[in-house]
């Protein structure tokens, strides 16, 4: 089975999945909520740093971040850590990337403006979650994001996109979806994750599934003008594709009996990372169960438009949520 790109339908799916910016509407309501974002550029201080010296006054200056981000604990000392910050902050290709991700985002307001828009979002669904002060670093790709009730720290190396000089060293279907346009995004589904419940014994492929499709969806209403492949990492020919051939891909599954599969190896084949999935499909991309369970969600709330959000992310059942889906894409010739 080949998942065929049809030009002329390509094109008009391309319009509406990939540019949902040119014709979004913002919520009116979404902008009265109150959402105020504190960020705070650590990259200057950081690359400031010379000595053992300079390296405790920066950990003491920002205590939080480095307990939570840093792991200060973890250390047998703070003369250690502080030795690796010095080779850290000294490092002449850090500091280049350093400069690059200062250029790339050099608008901290654009930035801050971004970030408060999502938060109003999550705040306008969740009005109880507490927005985290924001801090920013180049952590030398380490991690790319740090995110709990008290803080967020984003390593903005990783999203300077491929003119950096370095990159995260991750396969290249991974690293597409470090870039300044992927930032957000990445935000959002890790919020996700506070909302999200789920059953955490006898996983199934469906279970699954589902649990990647209910962040997904969270993203998109958080971010409601940013198009599905960013969403999702896919490239607009994969998105496309997948679209196109939605009745096939599920048919794949019923099939094969891969719903109620508990083999941790098979459902990480349709739901992990890979660059594809050929049991489908040469050009079926990988995380694929993962767009499935989306278009299940999706579908979910469409068939259900009184249900919110927040009772969407509470609901543990992956089966219920199939059933009322009325999920049953036709198969294309």
């Amino acid at each position: 089975m080949r998942l065929r790109l049809i030009t002329l339908f390509s094109s008009w799916l391309l319009l509406v999945s990939c540019n949902k910016s040119n014709t979004c509407e913002l919520n009116p309501e979404v902008a009265k909520v109150h959402a105020p974002v504190q960020i705070e550029r650590l990259e200057g201080p950081f690359f400031r740093i010379r000595n053992q010296t300079d390296a405790k006054e920066f950990l003491q200056q920002h205590q939080l971040f480095a307990d939570q981000f840093l792991q200060q604990r973890q250390y047998p000392s703070q003369e250690v850590l502080a030795g690796a910050l010095v080779k850290l902050a000294t490092n002449t290709g850090l500091q280049k990337l350093g400069k690059e991700a200062e250029n790339e985002f050099k608008d901290t307001e654009k930035l801050k403006g971004e970030l408060k828009l999502l938060f109003q979002h999550v705040r306008y669904y969740f009005p109880s979650f507490h927005v985290p002060p924001v801090k920013t670093f180049v952590s030398g790709l380490s991690q790319d994001l740090f995110v709990n009730d008290s803080l967020m720290v984003v390593s903005l190396d990783f999203f300077v996109g491929p003119t950096a000089s370095y990159r995260p060293n991750v396969p290249a279907y991974i690293l597409r979806r470090y870039t300044p346009a992927h930032l957000l995004p990445t935000v959002a589904l890790a919020i996700s994750s506070k909302y999200n419940k789920h059953e955490l014994t006898n996983q199934t492929m469906l279970s699954e599934m589902v649990q990647f499709g209910k962040s997904l969806y969270f993203a998109e209403k958080v971010l409601p003008c940013t198009p599905d492949s960013v969403i999702i990492g896919f490239t607009a020919k994969e998105l496309t594709g997948v679209a196109f051939n939605e009745g096939k891909v599920w048919a794949h599954f019923l099939e094969k009996n891969l719903l109620y599969n508990t083999s941790p190896f098979v459902i990480q084949k349709y739901v992990g990372e890979r660059p594809d999935v050929p049991e489908i499909d040469k050009t079926a991309p990988g995380r694929i169960g993962a767009w499935v369970g989306w278009q299940i969600v999706r579908k979910y709330m469409t068939e259900h438009p009184s249900v919110t959000l927040a009772q969407l992310m509470a609901d543990k059942n992956a089966q219920h949520i199939l059933n009322e889906s009325r999920y049953r894409p036709k198969r294309r010739q």
